[in-house]
């Protein structure tokens, strides 16, 4: 049996590479639309991201510093959360990179554009889901020692949903069928394995 690897953050981890995302995984990846005062379209890869409450459905991404896509959020109060499909994952690693302020993700990936319904910000048009958000919170999160970090979370409930019509199935949104792209650890992504039901003891 192999011995057991403990550290403590704050002493390091002693590893060739951190291993705390890929414990916490796998995560859901929010690829996050937003539009500026002035016009400008941003899109965004976020690692950190996931449905935080269900009534009202709010959802969260978490930014390391001030980027667009959080400034954006801030200014306008408004932000789309794109589903990540296993056929948009190239793209959407392109919308990762960093550049100029006004330089379009969309275009850059060449990705199509569709409107929203409730908020400006515009959705990923392949997508087999989006979901329209108004910001209800940012928040600088803090340390155990109450110091601000240079991390910010937006939360942002859910005003407007769009889902395509060929991943709905009896109903219901057929996940599997939409072959969501999710993130791990180092540079790695997964796919949805074999899905399976649970009926919980009390249901």
């Amino acid at each position: 049996m192999s011995a057991d690897h403990f550290y403590r953050p704050e002493d390091g981890h002693g590893l060739p590479y951190d291993p705390f995302k890929a414990i916490v995984a796998p995560r859901p990846v929010g690829w996050i639309s937003t539009r500026g005062p002035d016009g400008a379209v941003n899109l965004a890869p976020y690692s950190f991201f996931n449905a935080v409450v269900s009534h009202p459905p709010i959802v969260m991404f978490s930014s390391d510093s001030e980027k667009d896509t959080v400034a954006f959020a801030r200014q306008t109060g408004e932000f789309v959360c794109n589903f990540v499909s296993a056929g948009l994952a190239d793209q959407m690693n392109l919308t990762s990179a960093s550049v100029p302020r006004g330089t379009s993700e969309f275009d850059l990936a060449d990705l199509a554009m569709a409107p929203s319904r409730v908020v400006d910000a515009p959705r990923v048009c392949d997508a087999p889901a989006a979901l329209e958000c108004t910001v209800t919170q940012i928040i600088q999160p803090l340390d155990r020692h109450g110091a601000a970090l240079d991390v910010w979370t937006v939360f942002g409930e859910v005003v407007g949903v769009h889902i395509n019509g060929a991943f709905l199935n009896d109903g219901r949104f057929d996940t599997a069928r939409a072959d969501p792209v999710t993130r791990l650890g180092y540079r790695d992504f997964g796919r949805l394995g074999p899905v399976f039901a649970l009926t919980r003891p009390d249901d």
